[in-house]
């Protein structure tokens, strides 16, 4: 049985990812244009946030910037800086706690307070989450919905949270990229203060780290943009994210 669902699970998952549109989480954009959604987790963080913003800037790149609410109320000020900057202000949690360690009751009015607070601080509407970690059940996927947010997760990933060499980070995220993924990458580290636990933050030049990806997307004539501008001329691809 076990070496049967070792062979058959390789197989399955694109189907079931092909026909899960209608109980799925954005997962890419489906686009005609050379562009790639660039995503930021964990902050606004001070000495990180900035970092990444100058590099955007540099490149003339938008992204989407996935922030956690613990620390959007104590830097209203950067919070403001990403946004007068011209990039997309999404949620990524009233913290950085596991979703599906919550009943779906309490997912559902989390998520209602901290997009309202959210949407008060930046004043304009908040309409995506990114569950933390990625982790998410049918219930968390139906709360965050019923809170009029949709589920956002990714396709490569920079793996900038992990104390990898910056080379081997580079080579994750650019190896294979392609127009219409969403490139997971941070601007902070959440922390214990943020309801996470994953150990001391590891050493990141972001500036440096971020230039150099993006020089590598032009290279390979591709251009950064956030979600919202990526699906101004494209359509999401939903498929079901579901891990525990």
């Amino acid at each position: 049985m076990g070496r049967l669902r070792h062979a058959l699970v390789p197989r399955l998952k694109p189907i079931i990812r092909a026909h899960s549109g209608w109980l799925g989480s954005i997962v890419e954009v489906t686009t005609d244009s050379p562009v790639v959604v660039m995503s930021y987790d964990d902050g606004p963080e001070p000495g990180g946030t900035e970092q990444v913003l100058e590099a955007l800037a540099e490149h003339e790149a938008t992204a989407t910037f996935f922030v956690l609410l613990t620390r959007a109320r104590k830097q209203p000020g950067l919070l403001a800086e990403v946004r007068s900057a011209g990039h997309e202000i999404a949620l990524h949690g009233m913290n950085h706690e596991r979703l599906t360690l919550l009943p779906w009751h309490e997912v559902r009015r989390r998520s209602m307070a901290a997009k309202a607070e959210l949407e008060d601080l930046t004043g304009t509407p908040v309409r995506w989450l990114r569950p933390p970690y990625g982790r998410q059940l049918p219930s968390t996927w139906l709360a965050i919905r019923s809170a009029g947010l949709e589920p956002v997760c990714w396709g490569p990933s920079m793996a900038d949270s992990q104390p990898w060499a910056q080379s081997a980070q580079l080579e994750h995220a650019l190896g294979g990229l392609k127009a219409g993924d969403i490139l997971l990458c941070h601007d902070g580290f959440a922390t214990l203060a943020d309801g996470a636990d994953d150990g001391p933050a590891p050493a990141v030049d972001r500036l440096d780290l971020n230039r150099r990806l993006l020089a590598g997307m032009d290279e390979r004539g591709l251009q950064g943009v956030s979600l919202e501008q990526a699906l101004a001329g494209g359509t999401a691809f939903r498929a079901a994210w579901f891990k525990r």
